[in-house]
Formats: structure tokens, C-alpha cells, sequence
């Protein structure tokens, strides 16, 4: 069942958001939901209003073997999220300054979670304009952090179950087609591996759009 239809004031196709995403969406290896996600909408309901955003880039983390994921440093807080129930939002704060929201994406009796790392805005774009202070449309978003601000997500909303949440959740979009993928960024260890994806040409994915060579 369809949720909404948005018509984006921008010369783009018309954009469809439909019903939220269930359980079972999440509960496969990481790697496949980072892929997944792109094209699917995150959407966020605070008091000022509603805002939403496409997702057009995601970034994988795995378990205690992943150099790079907090599962293999931390046991306890917050980190435990990534061994609960998929679909699950893990918040946590980056440098002490922006939120960063991370979506709990793996098997049962596995952990994982996906960082979403930008989005390309769909609705309540002037409530974006506003807290992110600035109107250039390309930087609402374009980035994790950035899309924190953008959309009311704070650290209050860690632990929210994105399968029933009315505060804040995922819904089906359009599955994205043409995808890129790189090492991940922003990180000291595990760099190596290519578990960064994102929508390939969108001008909302944030910095680093160099992709690894497609297999042939």
C-alpha cells in the first residue's frame, strides 16, 4: 500500500514512497542491505514537521573481525545494538559533534549494521533548509552527520525499531540500478575493504565519489 506520493519541485521524475520496510529486509549479511538500501527512503516525523530523504549512499560494518566497526572495539553502551534485532537504529555521536545514524542489518546470531552516509531530500526540504542553516540543496544531506541535522535525528532516537517506529522509519523506494562501490572512508583501519555503495552520478552522494574498477 502506498504511503505518499511526493512531487519534487525539481525537473525529476516523480518519486514514489511506499509501504515501510519489514523485518526481513534486514535480517541478511550487511553487505547485501548496504546494497539494498540505496534507493529506499528514510522518513522522519519530529514536532516541527516531516521530513524525508532517498538514501544514495550507505557504508557496511561488520562484526568483531571488521577492523572498522565499533563491534570490534567496544562490548558495551550503545554498540550493542549491532548484536540485537535487525532493523534496529544504532546512533552514536562522531568526534563528540554530529549524530550518525546506522541501521542493524545481519543475520540471526551474526552482527552488522549499515552507516547511512547521505540521502538525496525528498520531503520538508525548507525544515532541512533551516537547520542545516543553508539553502544549497547539495548539502542538506550529503553526508551522515548532515543528514542527522536535516532530518531531527538526535542520539534520543537510538535503540528505535525502524520496523514500527512512527517517529522515524524506512520505506520502500526505487531499488537503485547503477551503483558504484569504494573503500570506505573517514577511517583508519580496514580501508581496504569495498563496502562503500552509492548511487552512481547522484549529486547528493557526499566526497570521495572515486569508484573500484567493475569486474570484468
Amino acid at each position: 500500500m502506498l504511503h505518499c506520493v511526493y512531487h519534487d519541485t525539481r525537473p525529476v521524475r516523480l518519486i514514489v514512497i511506499g509501504s515501510r520496510l519489514d523485518r526481513a529486509f534486514f535480517a541478511h549479511p550487511t553487505l547485501e542491505v548496504a546494497r539494498d538500501l540505496l534507493g529506499q527512503v528514510i522518513v522522519s516525523v519530529a514536532s516541527e514537521g516531516r521530513t524525508s530523504g532517498r538514501i544514495v549512499e550507505t557504508e557496511a560494518y561488520l562484526g568483531s573481525d571488521d577492523p572498522a566497526s565499533h563491534a570490534a572495539r567496544l562490548k558495551q553502551g550503545r554498540v550493542e545494538a549491532m548484536w540485537g534485532e535487525p532493523g534496529i537504529a544504532y546512533v552514536y555521536r562522531s568526534y563528540g559533534v554530529h549524530a550518525m545514524l546506522n541501521v542493524v542489518a545481519k543475520p540471526e546470531g551474526q552482527t552488522g549494521a549499515v552507516l547511512i552516509r547521505a540521502l538525496e531530500p525528498l520531503e520538508g526540504i525548507e525544515l532541512m533548509r533551516l537547520r542545516r542553516g543553508t539553502d544549497r540543496l547539495t548539502l542538506l544531506c550529503s553526508g551522515p552527520g548532515r543528514l542527522c541535522q536535516a532530518l531531527g535525528i538526535g542520539l534520543d532516537v537510538h535503540g528505535t525499531d525502524l520496523v514500527t517506529s512512527d517517529r522515524l522509519w524506512i520505506a520502500a523506494g526505487e531499488t537503485a540500478e547503477d551503483v558504484s562501490v569504494s573503500d570506505r572512508i573517514g577511517i583508519s583501519r580496514g580501508q581496504e575493504h569495498p563496502w562503500r555503495f552509492w548511487v552512481t552520478g547522484n549529486p547528493h552522494v557526499s566526497a570521495h565519489r572515486r569508484a573500484w574498477p567493475t569486474p570484468d
